[in-house]
């Protein structure tokens, strides 16, 4: 029998994954342990091998179309065997999953509607199916039309929602009841009666897609599909914010101390290669007061449980990295123990390669805080989400010359706001304040940084 090649599971929070290149073709010879293609998660581009020598057949995975992990994207025929259709219904399965699976208003868990058939799929592998978006198809569903008689306006000719709005509605369509011979009259709504309308019962959640775009005029806007990364950051921030108690404290740090030892260890760096060993920055500085104001007051590095509280041995320090589409959160290690030099080449290697999406999963998961730093483009001060296991997330500003009061006079000094989120079901408040305090301590009289 062939071989069925999957869409692995290759982290521990995917359930989907799009494949973002494939480097075989139909038909093709490929060797065990050659690359079939690149997986796109929410967080890395992963290759994928072959688990066996012999001709790629069926290849039904589509490129950037999320697919459920687990699912056959292809088939490999060993030397010699004959080749036939995939396995009855499953390259149909896997091709209706990537049609419907992140279909508007359909939850994780439920059945694939009836309209869409296995015979459909194949056709559409085949390339004879109709093409239109999800929402295109569902929006034919709910008016009665058949989508053989809409002309696209997409890509390829594919069918979108304007296609649809735009075409005849038939009697029908679930849009145009009649109740004994007079059809009912839909009398029209405000925006926030829509939004209001679009919302479970109860006003919780989001406006749904369709309700969303009735507000907008049809071809007032491009639909840009969220990929696994976009998905991923608002399930988990939805999750975060709606589970986790938040509260905030805010402290102005005077950064002038930290700003001169800098600029002296900066100069100070041997040279290799004509380059410096090391270019320190603002963040590498404060990643490591982070680190050290956690190891004194060590009741702040924990992780909250259902069952218990983590109590940290080590600070692993999360540094927010911006990339194409999102956010990662690559961890620094046991920050405590290493040298500024040492914290600034590993944040620097991180992110190099986080923004291409080449972090290994060790690389980014875990971690007992974090640090988010706005402060290089202009942001004064923000409160910053705490991303779980984390009980907190220090928020960074830039640094701004203020006046500040020293005693009687009023003197100009560099000043930098941050804000420390925290779980309140992990670290109270007072608890929090000399968490805040012992960093403000350690910023303001930086040499503590490199004892």
């Amino acid at each position: 029998m062939p071989v069925e090649v999957i869409l692995p599971k290759v982290d521990m929070d995917m359930s989907t994954g799009r494949i973002s290149k494939w480097h075989v073709a139909e038909g093709q010879a490929v060797s065990q342990g050659e690359l079939l293609f690149e997986i796109e998660t929410d967080k890395a581009a992963m290759e994928i091998d072959s688990p066996a020598t012999g001709v790629i057949r069926d290849i039904v995975g589509a490129e950037d179309v999320d697919i459920p992990v687990g699912q056959p994207v292809a088939w490999i025929y060993v030397e010699g065997e004959a080749y036939a259709p995939a396995p009855a219904g499953q390259a149909a399965e896997s091709v209706i999953s990537a049609l419907v699976g992140e279909m508007p208003g359909r939850a994780e868990g439920d059945a694939v509607p009836p309209t869409v058939q296995a015979s459909s799929a194949r056709r559409e592998i085949g390339g004879g199916a109709i093409r239109a978006t999800p929402l295109a198809r569902r929006l034919a569903r709910e008016r009665g039309l058949d989508l053989s008689a809409v002309r696209g306006s997409g890509p390829h000719g594919r069918i979108v929602r304007a296609d649809v709005e735009g075409a005849a509605i038939t009697p029908s369509s679930p849009s145009s009841p009649v109740v004994g011979n007079e059809p009912s009259v839909k009398l029209p709504i405000s925006p926030l009666e829509g939004e209001m309308a679009g919302r479970p019962e109860g006003g919780a959640g989001a406006p749904s897609s369709d309700r969303t775009l009735s507000l907008f005029e049809p071809g007032s806007y491009e639909m840009a599909q969220h990929d696994a990364m976009r998905r991923t950051i608002a399930r988990r921030l939805v999750e975060a914010k709606s589970t986790i108690p938040h509260f905030y404290l805010t402290a102005h740090c005077d950064i002038d101390a930290l700003l001169r030892l800098r600029t002296d260890l900066n100069a100070a760096a041997p040279r290799r290669d004509g380059e410096p060993a090391w270019r320190l920055s603002v963040n590498d500085m404060v990643v490591k007061a982070l680190a050290v104001a956690l190891v004194k007051v060590p009741a702040a590095n924990v992780s909250w449980t259902d069952e218990a509280m983590l109590r940290h041995r080590h600070v692993d320090v999360g540094v927010a990295v911006s990339i194409p589409g999102g956010l990662i959160t690559p961890i620094v290690r046991r920050a405590e123990e290493k040298s500024l030099s040492a914290i600034s080449n590993e944040t620097k290697a991180l992110a190099e390669r986080a923004r291409a999406r080449a972090l290994r999963p060790e690389e980014y998961r875990g971690g007992t805080t974090a640090v988010s730093n706005l402060g290089m483009f202009g942001v004064s001060e923000f409160a910053a989400i705490v991303n779980p296991p984390h009980a907190t997330i220090l928020a960074v500003g830039a640094g701004e010359r203020r006046a500040v009061v020293d005693g009687d006079l009023i003197r100009a000094a560099t000043m930098m706001t941050v804000t420390l989120s925290t779980d309140h079901r992990a670290v109270d408040g007072a608890l929090a304040a000399e968490l805040l305090a012992a960093f403000r301590e350690t910023i303001e009289h930086p040499l503590g940084l490199v004892a």
